[in-house]
């Protein structure tokens, strides 16, 4: 079958977003623009790292532009996006890979999200990193590519980071997620809390 690229020049929306309880969320990525939906699954985890670096990308970019480039400090209050996951929900694929750069010609951010494959577990354990994320191949896994102003990258950054911290308070002796009903904490020598 061959490789299937998602690519989103500007969308319209490009959220993370969830569905169900935290404890047990499913975490999306979701791209939209004039009735084109893609949205993919990946980890609590990805979504925070995914965040976090947008906002690490668009400081660094900032920074070397002294000031000139179209990038707001702080997300712009208007822009700011808090609707749903739009439906249908349909997952495409589970992400492996992520890769960030700043296109500093079109000043605009460029996200990937490559699907999981055998590959990347191997890699991991191998920790090769030979290969740019950014290289494109035909025989390659399916991804999802998107192209974001910096107003944009800046709102679907704060967005993130909301989500992220929206679930399970921590314990405060374990740090581990917080259930309705306690948890059976380690450092309480199993004792619940």
């Amino acid at each position: 079958m061959p490789r299937q690229v998602y690519f989103y020049d500007q969308p319209e929306r490009f959220v993370a977003g969830t569905v169900g309880q935290p404890g047990q969320r499913a975490f999306y990525l979701q791209a939209s623009t004039r009735g084109r939906i893609t949205s993919v699954l990946l980890e609590k985890a990805q979504v925070m790292a995914l965040a976090e670096r947008v906002d690490q990308v668009l400081d660094e970019a900032l920074r070397r532009s002294g000031g000139s480039a179209t990038i707001p400090a702080v997300a712009p209050v208007e822009l700011i996006d808090t609707a749903p996951l739009d439906l249908p929900l349909e997952q495409e694929f589970r992400v492996g890979t992520m890769a960030l750069a700043w296109d500093s010609v079109d000043e605009c951010l460029v996200v990937e999200a490559q699907a999981l494959t055998e590959d990347d577990a191997e890699a991991e354990e191998d920790e090769e990193a030979d290969k740019s994320p950014f290289e494109d191949d035909e025989s390659g896994p399916d991804m999802l590519r998107v192209r974001l102003s910096g107003a944009m990258a800046r709102v679907f950054a704060k967005r993130a980071l909301d989500l992220v911290a929206a679930g399970r308070k921590p314990c405060p002796f374990c740090n581990l997620p917080l259930d309705p009903e306690g948890h059976l904490c380690p450092r309480a020598n199993g004792y619940r809390r």
